[in-house]
């Protein structure tokens, strides 16, 4: 009985090395991103349509002027990731099928510089808007940006009806 216990810790202990030796917070920020990235699409493919002009009271956005806000506020972040900044121009659009268009865009370019990003070149500066910042603090800023905005969608997806995503199948 005492190998058995002896024989399971050694294993426990074997795991949890190898556990930590594959997780970094490079890894960590990824794998949050991928998660919020996939709420945030499928929150606005489950919006219906006429819905995108949705608006709980008059001093916020519409539900498809927050997600086009998403989407440009990530294009922006990423692609500075990427060494060139760009647009989507998400607030122009107007119809949902534009605006998810446009999000799945940002997703695009968003994916590129997560992809990108290794513990050896986190800490590496990119010159934003905003002065010199680190890869690594850009991404998980935006990261921060996307959550936020998701828990917004959820509460306008709420007030209509539809389950947010990350609730879906509870």
């Amino acid at each position: 009985m005492n190998r058995y216990w002896l024989t399971l810790g050694v294993a426990f202990s074997c795991l949890c090395d190898l556990a930590a030796q594959n997780t970094s917070t490079v890894g960590e920020v990824k794998q949050a991103y991928t998660r919020v990235k996939n709420n945030l699409v499928k929150a606005a493919e489950n919006m219906p349509e006429d819905n995108y002009g949705f608006q709980p009271v008059p001093e916020i956005r519409t539900f498809g002027k927050l997600v086009a806000h998403i989407a440009d506020s990530q294009a922006g972040n990423c692609s500075s990731v990427n060494g060139q900044r760009k647009s989507v121009d998400a607030g122009s659009k107007t119809s949902k099928a534009d605006i998810v268009a446009a999000l799945k865009e940002s997703v695009a370019i968003c994916d590129a510089a997560y992809d990108s990003l290794t513990d050896a070149n986190s800490a590496e500066m990119v010159t934003t808007q905003r002065g010199s910042r680190p890869k690594l603090g850009i991404l998980i800023g935006n990261l921060a940006h996307d959550n936020e905005e998701y828990g917004y969608l959820a509460v306008y997806l709420r007030l209509k009806g539809v389950v947010p995503p990350s609730s879906e199948g509870r």
